[in-house]
């Protein structure tokens, strides 16, 4: 199932939209620390972007970015008070998948993170492969 090319917003963009499964998508709008730091404060409660600067120190822009690709994947949404937005998780079980996350990373011994992009040099030290075999072992 590919994603419509109508809801394409900031995480994704139109030129790799077309035919992109819709939980590549959901993992590719997470895949950036900064949105990972929002949702992960966004689970405590709800907040408004003043108070995501700073609590996570980041810049007003990079907040509101972020916040823009995160209600475009329906995970968050704002309430509107007076002139304030106070933004809040949509899918509590979105918290769910990322301890489920932390879990495969503890298991592996977190060798998700030195997994090289494709033709990227291996780390120093780092050797075998994405599936953990040694580097020429095959995988039955």
């Amino acid at each position: 199932m590919a994603i419509d090319s109508d809801d394409v917003g900031p995480c994704v963009g139109a030129d790799i939209a077309a035919g992109i499964l819709p939980a590549a998508a959901l993992f590719h709008s997470l895949a950036d620390q900064n949105r990972l730091r929002i949702v992960q404060r966004l689970a405590r409660g709800e907040a408004r972007v003043v108070d995501l600067v700073a609590e996570l120190g980041l810049a007003q822009s990079t907040i509101s970015k972020h916040l823009a690709c995160l209600r475009d994947c329906h995970l968050v949404d704002y309430r509107a008070e007076g002139r304030q937005s106070f933004y809040s998780l949509t899918r509590p079980e979105l918290m769910d998948l990322l301890a489920s996350a932390e879990q495969l990373l503890a298991a592996t011994g977190h060798a998700v993170t030195l997994c090289p992009a494709p033709g990227a040099a291996r780390p120093i030290g780092v050797t075998g492969d994405h599936r953990g075999q040694p580097a020429g072992e095959a995988v039955a």
